[in-house]
């Protein structure tokens, strides 16, 4: 590779030169040419996000509007925020329901793990196991019907096409789980640092389903 052509690809992948390289290679996401462009999308859904979600019941119509911002915007496509609120608005209806299910089942497998850790109940260890991998169950259905959720497809329709997600790419499965662990873990170490830890939810939702898989050639969109 010539001088001029490491230069081209090093302007092309920092965002400073052409989106397209000069052997007419397109780049798998137009709208991320730019680390640092990015990594400011990614701090705004996750500010987004986390206003939706104050009241909690809220969350799952917030992630799903959060995660559609960030693939409209790393696809290059229009990604102004009217169209974030749109969503929003779209996934209210119905999302509310997943959410305060959602909440409630969290606080009794809290309420599990807790009793089991007291002492009280026999076989407390096993409750405790139980109630924890209840818990990674449930994050792991919200994150991914929140990345299949359209307004067309809905809610109920997102939900059931999880077990089929989960079993066609299990490892993408762990990759969320994982996420979900690291943002838990600092949110907990720092409070504030939960606007940054939803950001990077929602673009984990966007980009494990996207990267390159053994056995199949092009990523699915």
């Amino acid at each position: 590779m010539s001088r001029a052509d490491r230069a081209a690809r090093r302007a092309d992948l920092s965002g400073s030169g052409p989106t397209r390289r000069g052997d007419g290679e397109a780049p798998r996401f137009p709208g991320a040419t730019s680390a640092f462009g990015l990594l400011g999308e990614v701090l705004l859904v996750g500010v987004l996000v986390t206003l939706v979600s104050l009241p909690v019941v809220t969350l799952p119509a917030a992630l799903a509007a959060g995660v559609r911002h960030l693939r409209r915007y790393l696809r290059a496509e229009d990604s102004g925020l009217d169209w974030f609120w749109r969503d929003v608005r779209a996934g209210l209806l119905g999302g509310i329901g997943v959410g305060v299910a959602s909440a409630v089942l969290a606080l009794l497998l809290v309420f599990d793990i807790d009793l089991a850790s007291s002492g009280v109940l026999p076989g407390g260890p096993v409750v405790g196991i139980v109630g924890w991998l209840g818990l990674a169950a449930l994050v792991l259905v919200l994150f991914t019907a929140a990345g299949r959720w359209t307004p067309q497809l809905g809610w109920l329709g997102a939900i059931r096409s999880v077990p089929r997600t989960v079993r066609d790419d299990p490892a993408g499965a762990a990759y969320l789980l994982a996420t979900a662990g690291f943002a838990a873990v600092v949110t907990w170490q720092l409070f504030p640092l939960v606007i940054a830890a939803l950001g990077c939810i929602a673009l984990a939702i966007v980009a494990v389903p996207e990267r390159p898989r053994r056995g199949r050639g092009v990523a699915s969109g």
